[in-house]
């Protein structure tokens, strides 16, 4: 049962046209070209209801948790000037880069309560989400919030090398939780998110992230409370 579920997953509403054209595409391809090929369309249509799920998550609600925005592995850890366009200035974050490959799930979650300041789209290059320059020369959709107690993150969603869209249904003065879903990027992607200055990260370079879920940093190291969670 436990096993039927992890398939059974709901999907996201992103992928439902292309769910429909690869399903047409493998009709298409079993009526003119054989079973053969057929069957090659029936594999990849499946594969392409795999890459839009979008299953729940068991999200922390203490107070200052935040959660990784995206599932992937951590790439970098490193400062950064976050993006100019949302007019932060100049002075580096930490940042946190999740590299997301083909087969992870590509929802993107907001990693902490909050407000949203600004958020900017910018086109770009297609480079290697895993390349550093990535950060700098790649579509990105960069989002600015403000958390309930006045501090500032950062999380940015980059397109990658096959990535070819990015979904942000964020808009500014919008009221988020964390572990809210806020978009996706199609086909292998990379998420970066700058911490606020004095919050150390709580996960290292190669360690693997379930968005939604996964605690990158306390921002209320402090507190004594226990953790709870809540299925989102």
């Amino acid at each position: 049962m436990d096993t039927l579920k992890s398939v059974l997953v709901p999907i996201n509403k992103e992928g439902y046209r292309f769910i429909a054209i690869f399903a047409v595409i493998t009709l298409l391809l079993f009526l003119f070209l054989g079973s053969f090929l057929g069957w090659i369309g029936v594999v990849l249509t499946l594969w392409c209801v795999y890459f839009f799920r979008d299953p729940d998550r068991y999200v922390p609600t203490r107070e200052g948790l935040m959660v990784s925005p995206a599932d992937g592995v951590v790439q970098m850890i490193e400062r950064a000037v976050p993006p100019q366009e949302l007019g932060l200035g100049n002075d580096p974050m930490l940042r946190i880069s999740v590299f997301l490959n083909v087969f992870n799930v590509h929802v993107n979650r907001v990693p902490l309560s909050g407000t949203v300041v600004k958020q900017v789209y910018r086109p770009g290059k297609f480079l290697n989400a895993a390349l550093d320059k990535a950060s700098e020369e790649n579509e990105r959709h960069a989002v600015h919030l403000k958390t309930e107690d006045g501090r500032d993150i950062v999380f940015v969603q980059i397109a990658g090398l096959v990535a070819r869209r990015i979904v942000c249904d964020l808009v500014d003065g919008q009221e988020v939780r964390t572990g809210e879903r806020f978009g996706l990027i199609r086909f292998g992607s990379r998420t970066d998110i700058y911490l606020p200055d004095g919050v150390e990260p709580q996960v290292g370079v190669g360690q693997s992230m379930i968005g939604g879920e996964t605690v990158i940093a306390d921002l209320a190291a402090d507190n004594k409370l226990g953790v709870s969670v809540e299925v989102r």
